[in-house]
């Protein structure tokens, strides 16, 4: 099988030439009902009950609506930067998937890089050490936030919001990508952030809150959209799931670097920084250097 990325582009060449289904053409069927519904069940019982719950869909007897969209996050917190900040898994960036993370290695990622964190704490902090006195005011920006957002009356509802996000990412920052359609992307995904600024919750209690745990993680979305856009427009090559149509190729010469984000939520806008990659292993007696090449079928 192809990876998942060329796999994307193939869907999303089916839709943009108009092969697409439904009435807007904005998707493509998955037909699993040639296969025995006790091969489903046992086999690909996940998928069965997506297409059940999210889609409406018996797929033993009919296609399953589906389209490319967002399946991991490549970036992250960079690792052994900040002393006694840790991160492992998909929240980290340590550097080892490369552009284009391969299948199950998530998994890997996490095992190995949750025990790593494990030993080095273990390492450097012990039982009953004295720890540096929190600042009085420790927490209290945290506090303001929530309820900043608890209690906001604005005109826009989460869920508006976050189809606004959805919609520009999934137009403007998708399979292909080009100069043009980033560009606009940029500017529609700034605007999309500053509306945030007049979202609505009108739920305003403390237990079960849906509402408010959904505008906290569109808050931290729009963060990683806005990043994620920015990011997309700067680099100006091809590299694993970042295809552009105007830059098809890996530009190892200028491009050969990680890209280094902060988001500021006082302005709405991120800033933009890199970082080397670090292309040797550790013990090259254990494991030598692989050149990176292209990936080819």
């Amino acid at each position: 099988l192809a990876s998942r990325d060329v796999v994307s582009r193939a869907m999303t060449l089916e839709i943009r030439e108009g092969r697409g289904c439904g009435p807007n053409k904005d998707h493509i069927h998955l037909n699993l009902h040639h296969l025995p519904p006790d091969v489903l069940a046992e086999r690909l019982p996940g998928i069965t009950e997506t297409a059940h719950i999210f889609a409406g869909v018996d797929v033993t007897k009919e296609p399953a609506p589906v389209l490319p969209t967002v399946h991991y996050n490549m970036g992250g917190i960079p690792t052994n930067v900040v002393p006694g900040l840790f991160a492992a898994g998909e929240a980290a960036c340590a550097s080892v998937h490369g552009a284009n993370r391969l299948g199950a290695n998530s998994l890997l990622d996490i095992v190995v890089f949750g025990r790593a964190c494990a030993n080095r704490i273990a390492e450097i902090s012990k039982p009953g050490q004295k720890q540096p006195e929190l600042s009085p005011s420790a927490g209290e920006a945290t506090i303001a936030n929530i309820d900043k957002l608890r209690f906001a009356k604005g005109g826009r509802k989460t869920a508006d919001i976050r189809m606004d996000m959805q919609k520009t990412m999934q137009d403007d920052a998708a399979v292909y990508r080009t100069q043009k359609t980033l560009e606009q992307g940029v500017k529609r995904i700034d605007a999309v952030v500053d509306s945030f600024k007049d979202v609505s919750v009108t739920d305003t209690s403390l237990i079960w809150n849906t509402d408010l745990i959904e505008t906290l993680e569109l808050q931290n979305l729009l963060g990683q959209a806005s990043i994620t856009m920015h990011a997309a427009e700067a680099r100006k090559e091809s590299r694993g799931a970042h295809a552009r149509e105007d830059f098809a190729d890996r530009d190892d010469k200028n491009w050969m670097k990680h890209t280094v984000a902060w988001f500021d939520y006082a302005t709405g806008r991120p800033k933009l920084d890199y970082r080397g990659v670090k292309m040797h292993t550790l013990d090259k007696a254990e494991m030598d250097t692989v050149p990176p090449k292209a990936r080819v079928y």
